[in-house]
């Protein structure tokens, strides 16, 4: 099979290079320090944190002050803020600089989800094109003193009738992000369909900046597809390593020319899942107070993955359901032994979609949200202080 050829070239963030030009999509419950660290074992690229909501960043909300966790050689720090207000999300970037929380800030104009979009927050806030162009202005603003560079990360739009990439991108732009990364997609048709990379396509045309692509990279050959396609200078994977963060060494081969694609044996996935739960277990015993509570934080934290990992391996209904209730290491390694080790990787699985599928839906705003696009007035109750979505 001819395979597309490699991307030569290292993404520019700022005073980052990043090899290869791959970024980990923020995912609530999943990019924590643990996967991460799992994920940066596999490959290089950026590893982005947890999503972090701007208000409860300034209130100073415990829980969101753990989130923000970074393995000790983990660089660049790469954290994302959810905000609407200009004045709150200033602040909060002030807060990460001062503290030195993070060597990079992404700005969440992507999310669709009716919690987020109801309140004018999320993809649906590019539509008011004024507070979106206030707000980023104001990120900037505050992290170029410290060198620290912001990035957006949008959809295309509200739905086909109410699109706004390219003038969102534009602004964006002028406001001194240092990149801007597209999913393909409309909040309405939320994770279905398949990505337009014909409009990332055409938002890289339009922008000088550094344009990322995301969408529909379930295999590292879809990733050269994409830049091929669509010129992109980098691209952001989300679902596509849930259950198989040896994409990105699949990603990194992908993008140095070189042909290996990882297909493990279920023994192996196993090694894989014993290591990423350890990771958890760590993680969770270092923010408890008993090591017991923590690896039992830890090994429910991990009980989300254990489908993902086992897709398309013939392994009976018992044993997924008791492995996806572990609540020790000892319990986990007991039942990974169960598994028939030389069973061979499900080729079938691949660049099939992995982890949250849904229909296209309605997209619910703020009332009268759509009657003008330049009235800049931050809506009522819109900062959420949940952090991680």
């Amino acid at each position: 099979m001819t395979r597309p050829a490699p991307v030569l070239r290292p993404l520019i963030i700022g005073p980052h290079q990043v090899w290869p030009p791959v970024v980990l999509a923020p995912m609530a419950g999943i990019t924590n320090v643990g996967f991460r660290q799992l994920c940066r074992e596999q490959g290089g690229g950026i590893y982005v944190c947890e999503m972090i909501t701007t208000i409860a960043l300034v209130q100073r909300n415990p829980k969101t002050l753990r989130m923000i966790a970074f393995g000790a050689d983990e660089r660049p720090r790469s954290l994302q803020l959810y905000g609407t207000d200009p004045e709150v999300t200033a602040a909060a970037v002030r807060i990460v600089v001062e503290r030195d929380l993070a060597d990079h800030i992404d700005l969440n104009f992507g999310c669709p989800v009716p919690k987020v979009t109801r309140r004018g927050g999320g993809s649906a806030l590019p539509w008011r094109r004024r507070l979106f162009a206030r707000l980023v202005r104001a990120a900037v603003d505050a992290a170029s003193p410290a060198g620290v560079p912001v990035t957006v990360k949008m959809r295309k739009g509200i739905d086909d009738d109410h699109l706004t990439y390219v003038e969102a991108g534009l602004a964006a732009q002028d406001a001194g992000v240092a990149a801007v990364a597209l999913h393909g997609r409309t909040a309405a048709q939320r994770y279905s369909g398949t990505a337009d990379w014909d409009a990332i396509a055409t938002l890289k045309q339009a922008l000088d900046v550094p344009v990322l692509g995301n969408g529909d990279i379930w295999e590292a050959d879809d990733a050269l597809r994409m830049v091929a396609h669509t010129g992109v200078d980098g691209v952001v994977v989300g679902r596509g390593c849930l259950g198989r963060p040896w994409l990105f060494a699949d990603l990194e081969a992908a993008f140095d020319g070189r042909s290996e694609r990882r297909l493990p044996t279920l023994g192996e996935v196993a090694v894989t899942m014993r290591r990423h739960a350890e990771l958890l277990v760590d993680q969770f015993t270092a923010g408890s107070r008993t090591p017991s509570r923590g690896e039992r934080d830890g090994c429910t934290d991990f009980r989300k993955h254990v489908a993902w990992y086992l897709k398309g391996f013939p392994v009976g209904s018992d044993l997924r359901r008791e492995l996806a209730m572990i609540e020790s290491l000892a319990q986990l390694d007991d039942l990974l032994g169960k598994l028939d080790a030389a069973e061979p990787f499900s080729v079938a699985t691949l660049g099939q979609p992995r982890g949250r599928t849904n229909s296209p839906g309605k997209v619910f705003l703020p009332e009268g949200w759509l009657a003008s696009r330049d009235d800049d007035t931050v809506p009522e109750g819109a900062e959420l202080d949940d952090s991680g979505g």
